[in-house]
């Protein structure tokens, strides 16, 4: 993931990039972010870069960028904000360029509660047609959501908008406390695990599929309720790698360049100015460590399913400063485990269906 920018118009309460309208005079130029595209490559036979923000679309060329990724052989997506930049012109565009996937954000179940999160009158409205655009173009819809304790109510009516706007995937986004998001509050574990197994139900019945982030525990409780127990599930249509976490399978790259597990662990690597993301992803100790789950400590280190999950590690090391340390959102307990207890500095508001 290429943080293109962290210029947006809007200030949406759980932004981990703290966006605002002005964009950066030290963000990676056109060329520099080619040679990444270029870098990126290296990794294997198409892979997959997601452009993020802020919002790729405050920058002129983020149409050149797609067009320059995909002719290198990379599965060009991009996650663009509900703002005035994102108009029909420019998704056509983007769609005759190569793109993959649209991800667009909703975190209401109506235009009132998505305005209100997103703090800007009209966002849901762009967001809906966009995502119609989107479909006329060709171009594959996701829909993000973030969970927390102001949007877990608003779930199951977001389950509807996802397949009203006919989404191919939804992601579903636990609350990490990075950015403006560490003043919302997030839901407790016991609230989390019950969300994740409703989740679990709607991936069983929905037309599109179901995806956590910084929620690995999801494939803990699809486990237990009988889904996949051996190991990783298998890559989805545009390539995407089901199962990885922050450093496995995952690189972060920020507006200036710098390297990190996930945009939501901040503790950088190394600049793409100086060493290719290649190497940054493959030789430091950071992202070696985090794909060892045998390196887990407290819970997570104790968990039988450690090789399945591994827990957040961007939640663990927000909560402890510690990349290692258990996941304070799981709520599972392995049987043989009698240590320590992640703090639970949670709250757990309301109810919903997905209770």
């Amino acid at each position: 993931m290429w943080e293109l920018t962290q210029a947006c118009d809007l200030a949406c309460k759980h932004c981990r990039a703290d966006a605002n309208p002005e964009r950066h005079p030290d963000e990676l130029t056109t060329a520099e972010g080619k040679r990444l595209l270029d870098d990126a490559s290296r990794f294997d036979d198409g892979q997959l870069v997601v452009l993020s923000g802020g919002d790729p679309l405050a920058r002129e060329d983020a149409v050149e960028l797609v067009e320059y990724g995909t002719d290198a052989g990379l599965r060009m997506t991009l996650t663009p904000s509900g703002t005035a930049s994102l108009t029909r012109e420019r998704i056509e565009t983007l769609a005759d360029a190569g793109l993959r996937r649209v991800a667009l954000s909703i975190d209401g179940g109506s235009a009132a509660a998505h305005d209100a999160f997103r703090k800007e009158t009209g966002s849901y409205e762009r967001t809906v047609a966009a995502a119609e655009t989107a479909r006329q173009a060709g171009v594959p819809l996701q829909v993000n959501t973030t969970v927390c304790a102001e949007t877990v109510d608003e779930l199951t009516e977001i389950r509807q908008v996802v397949e009203d706007v006919g989404a191919v995937l939804w992601s579903v986004f636990f609350l990490v406390p990075v950015g403006r998001g560490r003043v919302l509050d997030p839901i407790s574990p016991a609230r989390a695990e019950r969300v994740m197994e409703w989740l679990w139900e709607v991936a069983d019945e929905a037309p599109f599929g179901v995806k956590t982030t910084e929620a690995p525990h999801y494939r803990r409780v699809a486990a237990q309720r009988g889904g996949n127990t051996t190991g990783r599930p298998t890559a989805d249509d545009i390539g995407r790698r089901a199962g990885i976490t922050a450093g496995d399978g995952f690189a972060f790259v920020s507006h200036v360049g710098d390297v990190y597990p996930s945009g939501f662990l901040p503790r950088s690597v190394g600049n793409v100015g100086e060493r290719s993301i290649v190497d940054l992803y493959r030789n430091t100790d950071l992202f070696e460590s985090l794909r060892s789950p045998d390196s887990l400590r407290g819970k997570c280190g104790a968990c039988e399913f450690r090789h399945l999950c591994g827990g957040s590690r961007s939640r663990a090391f927000a909560y402890s400063g510690d990349p290692l340390a258990s996941d304070p959102l799981c709520d599972y307990v392995p049987e043989e485990y009698d240590g320590p207890l992640p703090e639970q500095s949670f709250t757990d508001r309301g109810s919903s269906t997905a209770d």
